[in-house]
C-alpha cells in the first residue's frame, strides 16, 4: 500500500465511526494523517502530496490499521494514544493524568498578544492549572528574563508537567507547585495565566467520549462553570504585583462569566477562535 491510500482508508474509517475531535485536529482527515504519520515514524509536517506514493510495508500497514482501530474503539484522544501533543509547533508529552493541551492562551503567548500589557517590570509569571506544563514552557520560551511557576491541584498532572519541563530543559526557569487554586502561590506575580476548569454542569453531561477520557478535575466548573473562577478572582489581587495582569480562558462560557461578574470590565483578547474565549484583567480591575 502507498501512503496516500493508507491515509484515505484511515480517513474513511474514522469518518464512518463518527468520532469527536478537538484535541489537536478538528476533522477526520487531519486526524487520520496524524495517526498514520506517527505510526510510520514520519514527521507530522510531512508534505503529503510530495510523499503520496511512498510505499508502506505490510507490517507497517497492519500496525497502522491496529492504531486506527484503537482510536475508534477506545474513543480516546489521539494524543493519549501517541503520548504526544503539539502546541505552537512544539511537542509535549501527555497521558491520561493531564488534560490534552489546547489552550488559546498559547496563541497569545506566541504571537505577542499579551505583550502590550507587560514590560520591564514583568519578572514573575504564574501558570495556574498548568496541567501538562505546556503553557509554562511556552511562557518561559517567550519571555527569557522571567521566572515561571506552574501550579496545579493534581499531583498526577504535575508529574506529567515535570516531564515536559525536563524535556524542554527548563528546570532552572520553571518551578512546579502543588496548589489548590492560589493557596500555595503567594506571589506577587506580574502575570497570571490560567486555563481553569470552566465547563458547566449541563455541558459536562453531554461531552463526547473523547473529552470524558480527560480528568474531570480539569474540566468541570460547577453549575455555571464559574466555581474555580470565583475563588481565583477573589484571591488574585493579593497575589498580583501593582502592575500585574491576569489572562483567563473561559471557552464558550462568556455568558456565564458576565452573569457571575457583571461589574468587571474585562478586556477580551483576539484568538483564532474569536474575541470571546480569553480575557484580561488588571489588579486594579479586581480590587474591591
Amino acid at each position: 500500500m502507498i501512503l496516500k491510500d493508507l491515509i484515505s482508508w484511515a480517513h474513511a474509517q474514522l469518518d464512518e465511526a463518527r468520532l469527536s475531535y478537538g484535541h489537536g485536529t478538528d476533522n477526520a482527515h487531519d486526524e487520520a494523517a496524524w495517526l498514520v504519520l506517527w505510526q510510520l515514524g514520519l514527521p507530522l509536517d510531512t508534505d503529503l502530496d510530495e510523499h503520496a506514493d511512498l510505499t508502506v510495508s505490510p507490517e507497517a500497514t497492519q500496525a497502522t490499521e491496529a492504531l486506527i482501530k484503537k482510536r475508534i474503539e477506545s474513543r480516546k484522544p489521539t494524543a493519549y494514544l501517541t503520548r504526544e501533543a503539539w502546541l505552537q509547533g512544539l511537542p509535549f508529552y501527555v497521558d491520561e493524568r493531564a488534560i490534552v493541551p489546547r489552550s488559546f492562551i498559547a496563541e497569545l503567548i506566541a504571537d505577542g498578544g499579551i505583550d502590550p500589557f507587560l514590560g520591564a517590570h514583568t519578572q514573575s509569571v504564574l501558570d495556574l492549572c498548568t496541567g501538562n506544563g505546556s503553557l509554562a514552557v511556552l511562557a518561559a520560551m517567550a519571555w527569557p528574563e522571567v521566572l515561571v511557576t506552574g501550579a496545579d491541584l493534581s499531583p498526577d498532572a504535575l508529574e506529567v508537567a515535570r516531564i515536559n519541563v525536563e524535556r524542554h530543559h527548563m528546570e532552572d526557569r520553571i518551578q512546579l507547585v502543588l496548589s489548590d487554586g492560589l493557596s500555595e502561590c503567594p506571589g506577587p506575580y506580574d502575570l497570571i495565566i490560567c486555563n481553569p476548569p470552566y465547563v458547566n454542569t449541563q455541558s459536562m453531561k453531554s461531552l463526547p467520549a473523547e473529552f470524558r477520557a480527560e480528568p474531570a478535575l480539569a474540566l468541570a466548573g460547577g453549575e455555571d462553570g464559574m466555581d474555580f473562577v470565583r475563588h481565583l478572582l477573589a484571591d488574585a489581587p493579593t497575589r498580583m504585583s501593582p502592575n500585574g495582569v491576569l489572562v483567563l480562558e473561559i471557552g464558550h462560557e462568556r455568558t456565564h462569566f458576565e452573569a457571575a461578574f457583571p461589574r468587571l470590565e474585562a478586556i477580551w483578547l483576539s484568538t483564532s477562535a474569536g474575541d470571546d474565549q480569553v480575557l484580561l484583567l488588571t489588579r486594579d480591575d479586581l480590587r474591591p
